[in-house]
């Protein structure tokens, strides 16, 4: 077993810092103490969380056991968020295997997950999407043997809309990857196809990149647009002389409602648009169309919506592709006695199947605290309206089964900046704006009990340690953006997965890792977020990556899951869980703080976080960002009511973790920390004169009460 020594901050030396040697350079750190001048507040039991995602079977058997589950939960984190990996990688997941499909016969179609308890959830299975077809939708996709055809989901269709299918509009994006001369295109229509739809291309900048924004605009080709049209295989002479473009775009507003091949039994088979392939290029002499995409590079396409229809044949039960099953999830002690965040498909699912695996959790007696609806759909490029159409009708299923659950999304990818996408009829291009605005004119904005939304902020192999010094701008930043866009005060914001980047980087292992995590809590909880979910709580094993060897995780391992020591992030979650925040306490009230320390180029070097906990004790979680240099520092809780100023009186724990405590030894798989923690606590006797001093490349915590007419 690991070692974990916690030097108990009570019994460990007492000393006073003087300010011999330092009175020209100490800091003040200013708190705005006023009561009623809190800028937050939250309970870390409910607000500071991690979170489980896909393992393999044979990780899932390893992960939970109760050696691994205690080391996880010993960082302090209390609840946890189950992640959706299925519904990211574009496939089905089966909550269980039992359950019935809409063609019984066939085993296939539509599955609808059964509510009898029998024999426990171990494993949740992915099931590839045949109707995906040739489209990728911006995600790396579940492959599968039976890719047939493109066809979009039938529930934005106006039978389950409720609406004319013009306002969802489907589409399929052609990437020629680089410009090409287009002139005309050949589709060849399953069913149903489009009886009305254009042929336009794109304008501008990168169409697709809804992270910065799309910057230009879809022109119709002058014989783009088509009415009456008939189906089958078309070869459409699209304009005189080419036009050079790299994006293509078939934007279908009314369907033909002929059956696809699955039949007429199901309504679903009968609605929506499905095609077989595209291609794009010129006509010659003879009338036959050569293709403009030639090479080594071939066309890319992303569509507006998949079909869920899916078939028992399709399932992945190998590699990494599956999750926890619910009652492993529960029973195994890793929520913490804690309600859980857990989600529901709805891109590539049906509300019947999310309102049963609701029903089986909560016949189960498991707690939920929220339900996610649907992973990602900015990374799959939906339509605001499209998520906002599916959203109201998996909540209309799910409150049928418990109206006051929580329900919330659209749990967008980690983006800094707010996501755009092409304008609608009015010019509106914000994402978050645009489903605001959609709930807004359904009636049904109090569907949405809370926003959620990752946090990655940075690209991985670009990180130096400057990099750090951004954090607490971007993270106050989207959370503002957010609130710009229209989410109402009242409705929580909440980070449910994040780390450094998307991809794995050798910053998250060294001491950089840590600062992050304490200035991304701490700039989060200031900026008016709810909760905060690190990822992930498991063990993972230490990999290569551009910056070096890193991992995921709090734990050094190997591929079996044996814990070898502690990474930066654990102690970090250390720091924040255990020392700064109070579990199983109350609510927590946050003050604005600053310290002014900055170096000449003008970033702030010392970042600090103040609570007021249910104890009594003031908090303050400082952290130094200066590679080289410590910083001594007093601190002054103001009253601007009062106009008097408070200091520490009496005891004072001082913790700190920091770059004297851990060095992350960068030797290929065998990375390793040395030394690696853990933090080292002192009680410091509290005035107006006592000066605090923060070690270089740390975090420190200082804790204790204000003089007693200030309290």
């Amino acid at each position: 077993m690991p070692r974990r020594i916690f030097r108990d901050a009570t019994v460990a030396a007492v000393f006073i810092v003087t300010l011999c040697g330092y009175a020209q350079d100490v800091a003040t750190i200013h708190v705005d103490a006023t009561p009623g001048h809190e800028i937050n507040s939250f309970d870390p039991d409910s607000a500071l969380g991690s979170s489980i995602d896909v393992l393999s079977r044979t990780g899932i058997d390893k992960v939970y056991t109760p050696h691994i589950v205690q080391e996880s939960l010993s960082a302090g984190w209390g609840p946890i968020t189950y992640r959706n990996n299925t519904e990211l990688r574009m496939a089905a997941w089966h909550w269980t295997e039992n359950g019935s499909w809409s063609d019984a016969a066939n085993k296939s179609g539509y599955f609808t997950g059964s509510t009898e308890l029998k024999q426990p959830l171990r494993y949740i299975l992915a099931y590839s999407l045949p109707h995906r077809g040739f489209s990728t939708s911006g995600d790396r996709p579940v492959q599968g043997p039976n890719l047939i055809y493109w066809k979009s989901n039938p529930y934005l269709t106006s039978k389950f809309t409720g609406e004319s299918d013009s306002l969802h509009p489907q589409w399929v994006v052609v990437d020629l990857r680089a410009e090409k001369p287009v002139s005309a295109i050949r589709i060849a229509w399953a069913n149903p196809y489009a009886v009305t739809y254009r042929v336009e291309y794109w304008v501008g900048k990168d169409a697709l990149d809804f992270d910065s924004g799309p910057q230009g605009e879809w022109k119709t080709f002058p014989s783009g647009a088509m009415t009456n049209a008939k189906g089958g295989t078309v070869t459409l002479k699209l304009a005189e002389a080419p036009v050079s473009t790299r994006f293509l775009r078939v934007l279908m507003t009314e369907s033909s409602n002929t059956c696809d091949v699955h039949g007429s039994d199901d309504v679903r088979n009968c609605v929506g648009y499905a095609i077989e392939e595209i291609h794009a290029g010129s006509i010659d002499a003879n009338g036959a169309l050569v293709d403009v995409a030639t090479g080594a590079r071939a066309p890319e396409y992303c569509s507006s919506s998949i079909d869920p229809w899916h078939s028992a044949a399709d399932v992945n039960a190998t590699g990494g592709q599956q999750h926890s099953g619910f009652d492993i999830f529960f029973t195994s002690g890793l929520t913490n006695n804690q309600p859980a965040m857990i989600p529901v498909t709805m891109l590539y699912g049906t509300p019947d199947d999310a309102a049963a695996q609701i029903a089986y959790i909560e016949k189960r007696g498991y707690p939920i605290s929220y339900v996610e609806m649907g992973e990602e759909p900015d990374g799959k490029h939906a339509m605001p309206e499209d998520y906002g159409a599916l959203y109201l009708q998996w909540a209309t299923a799910i409150h049928k089964v418990d109206p006051k659950l929580k329900l919330g999304g659209p749990v967008f990818e980690g983006v800094n900046e707010d996501i755009r996408v092409w304008p609608d009829a009015q010019g509106r291009t914000s994402w978050m704006g645009r489903f605001i605005d959609y709930l807004k004119a359904h009636g049904r904005l109090s569907d949405l009990a809370f926003v959620s939304f990752e946090h990655y902020p940075f690209e991985r192999c670009n990180i130096t340690w400057k990099t750090l010094y951004q954090e607490p701008k971007l993270m106050k930043q989207i959370l503002q953006v957010w609130r710009n866009d229209g989410v109402p005060q009242k409705v929580p914001l909440m980070v449910t997965e994040s780390s450094v980047a998307a991809g794995l980087t050798g910053p998250m292992s060294t001491i950089w890792g840590g600062l992050w995590l304490a200035d991304s809590i701490g700039a989060f909880f200031e900026g008016g977020g709810a909760a905060y979910y690190h990822s992930p709580i498991q063990p993972q094993d230490v990999q290569n990556t551009c910056l070096g060897y890193a991992s995921w995780s709090n734990f050094v391992s190997d591929r079996d899951y044996n814990i070898k020591g502690y990474m930066s992030f654990y102690w970090a979650a250390h720091m924040i869980n255990l020392e700064w925040a109070a579990h199983r306490s109350g609510v927590h009230h946050m003050y604005a703080s600053s310290t002014g320390i900055q170096d000449s180029e003008g970033d702030v070097l010392v970042t600090s976080y103040a609570v007021h906990r249910p104890d009594g004790n003031w908090s303050l979680m400082l952290v130094n960002r200066d590679e080289t240099s410590p910083h001594p520092v007093r601190l002054v809780f103001e009253n601007s009511k009062t106009h008097s100023s408070a200091s520490f009186s009496g005891p004072v724990t001082q913790v700190t973790f920091g770059s004297e405590q851990y060095v992350w030894k960068n030797d290929g798989p065998n990375s390793h920390p040395d030394p690696d923690g853990p933090p080292v606590a002192h009680v410091v006797t509290g005035s107006p004169e006592a000066t605090f001093t923060l070690p270089k490349a740390s975090i420190t915590v200082l804790r204790g009460r204000l003089e007693a007419n200030a309290q």
